[in-house]
């Protein structure tokens, strides 16, 4: 059936928790695929046009922001203490923290008297799991209370750090609490600054509550940083070496007089350094592969097949720079058949002369011989 929402008692809204992501996404799915899921109601005892609200509070909620006028409904034929019992226990919503069973198992003891033997064979629970949860609710202060239903505060965060907190002091409690909803804590965040409360001394308690942004900052500090790739390490290196060069680069020049007045000894001190320095980064850049040039290889290949197959090209000249890496072979030999070029000149040109060490005859022989056909 369809009601309209002047028709809707929600008086229970109060023992949920909200949530303002999944509320967000029951926005998106009913603004795309409208209302799939009834609410559930109960008739009212003694208003025969108005209907209690069992579930269905954030359906409820979305369909008004999305400018609905009325809200499918099933109606149980059941009175009010049954509709909430039967629901809990279909668990029709998301399974339930133990502070909103407690928050369900407080409103069925004050408003319809009921005992703690009552409530476990109303939940089919022990006395004992009735026990714990309504003491949940006595112990927390109502402040906060009311943080964990805006879903400023999680639940379990409340249940796991707060209420321990709540029984040795209400007001460390509330500031604990104020803390976590103002700074946004993870469950992780909140069991630190809990830990951290529990080990401190009355002193230490204060502070941590009164700056617990400060805690958090020292807590990120002393944890280790994820260890990178040897390249980003190596990188992270080179910028520090960048870095201090840089300051030491900015000191001597906002003392250059000073410097300009050092004796021999501490000029011998400061240029030590420096050629340790140079000498390890020389080290360093040693063992960085180089880049290959492109096209270098290829000319490479380019020259030495003309220096075997061209004609026309001057083959003394290529046969000098063929033989070059022969002397790695022989030290002998390659001290014997050194070859000198004129200064500034580059391979010579056909026709050119050569100027050679007399210290091997029998190389220059044949070289003397040589010459270039012309086109």
């Amino acid at each position: 059936m369809k009601l309209e929402f002047h028709q809707l008692d929600r008086r229970h809204e109060h023992l949920r928790v909200r949530n303002a992501q999944r509320q967000r996404q029951l926005l998106a799915s009913l603004a795309t695929s409208g209302q799939q899921t009834p609410i559930i109601v109960v008739a009212h005892s003694d208003q025969p046009d108005r209907y209690l609200v069992i579930d269905g509070y954030k359906r409820i909620a979305a369909l008004q922001q999305l400018g609905r006028d009325t809200v499918e409904a099933v109606v149980w034929p059941m009175n009010e203490v049954q509709a909430l019992v039967l629901d809990r226990s279909l668990h029709w919503s998301e399974p339930e923290s133990a502070l909103e069973e407690g928050w369900l198992l407080a409103e069925l003891e004050q408003r319809f008297g009921y005992g703690l033997e009552d409530l476990a064979r109303q939940f089919d629970r022990s006395v004992s799991w009735v026990s714990r949860r309504l003491a949940l609710v006595e112990l927390l202060p109502d402040s906060v209370q009311q943080q964990v239903r805006a879903g400023e505060i999680q639940a379990q965060v409340a249940m796991k750090y707060l209420v321990p907190v709540a029984r040795g002091s209400l007001d460390d409690c509330q500031q604990m609490a104020a803390a976590f909803a103002r700074h946004k804590f993870t469950s992780r965040q909140a069991g630190q600054l809990y830990a951290a409360w529990r080990e401190a001394s009355p002193q230490i308690r204060q502070r941590l509550l009164e700056q617990p942004q400060l805690f958090l900052k020292a807590q990120r500090e002393a944890e280790p940083q994820a260890a990178g790739s040897p390249l980003q390490e190596l990188l992270r290196d080179l910028e520090m070496i960048a870095a201090i060069a840089h300051r030491a680069n900015r000191r001597v020049s906002r003392a250059t007089s000073q410097f300009e007045q050092l004796d021999a000894e501490q000029s011998e001190q400061v240029r030590h350094q420096l050629d340790f320095a140079r000498q390890e980064l020389r080290r360093l850049a040693a063992r960085i592969p180089q880049e290959a040039k492109p096209g270098k290889e290829q000319e490479h290949v380019e020259s030495k097949s003309a220096s075997h197959d061209s004609t026309t090209a001057c083959s003394g000249s290529e046969e000098t720079r063929d033989r070059a890496p022969a002397g790695h072979l022989s030290s002998e030999r390659a001290q014997g058949a050194s070859l000198q070029l004129r200064p500034g000149a580059g391979a010579p040109a056909c026709g050119e002369s050569r100027t050679l060490s007399g210290t091997d005859p029998g190389v220059v022989g044949p070289l003397q011989g040589e010459s270039c056909a012309g086109p």
